[in-house]
């Protein structure tokens, strides 16, 4: 058999086409293939297989949307009175539950998440604008970095709300909400959140 004939050798797992080693998230994740269907938030929308930064761009205006949008969830996870600076912690109840998500719908956890953000994102909210002494609420689109942040923040007080005080560990809330979000199911928090919003904004058109 000519050279040229011989099947191509098997690339090993975690490579990419010209046989390059390929980071996951977690050890585990692949973030090569995630897909966008919202072209208004995909550059807000950043995945890298790196889940803590150490705080590199904290302190450039703007530079939030080139850190992971899963460090980023959990920075917002962080922000209760019980899980202040955890990060660690966080960190692992993040890991449990895209293990849990993974064993339930069998998909990269990561694409749930980014979809999750997506769906639970505003596209309008109101202002409130003064005439005269007057407090009138005026409907606006939100820009999308804005909106990014806010699904983080919905899907980040549902955890809160589902398993503070409950029977319901902190992975197990986490991965309902990030499902409930990617199947858009306005039984969850963060859709609810995003229905509310919207309708109040449509009422004050």
């Amino acid at each position: 058999m000519a050279a040229e004939d011989q099947p191509e050798p098997d690339k090993p797992a975690g490579t990419d086409e010209e046989g390059t080693a390929v980071a996951k998230l977690f050890g585990e994740w692949d973030i090569t293939n995630i897909e966008y269907d919202d072209p208004s938030t995909e550059r807000y929308i950043t995945v890298t297989p790196v889940a803590h930064t150490m705080g590199r761009h904290a302190s450039k205006q703007f530079q939030k949307s080139e850190v992971s949008v899963v460090e980023r969830l959990i920075n917002r996870l962080m922000q209760t009175e019980e899980n202040t600076g955890k990060k660690q912690k966080t960190m692992q109840i993040t890991r449990e539950a895209f293990q849990k998500i993974h064993d339930r719908t069998e998909e990269n956890p990561v694409q749930v998440l980014v979809t999750a953000v997506e769906n639970a994102a505003p596209r309008e909210e109101t202002v409130r604008l003064k005439y005269g002494g007057i407090s009138v609420p005026k409907a606006v689109d939100v820009a999308p970095q804005r909106r990014v942040d806010q699904a983080l923040k919905y899907i980040a007080e549902g955890v809160h709300g589902s398993s503070f005080k409950t029977s319901t560990d902190a992975a197990e809330a986490l991965a309902d909400q990030l499902v409930g979000a990617a199947d858009y199911d306005v039984q969850t928090y963060a859709i609810n959140q995003k229905e509310e919003t919207e309708r109040v904004a449509a009422a004050a058109r």
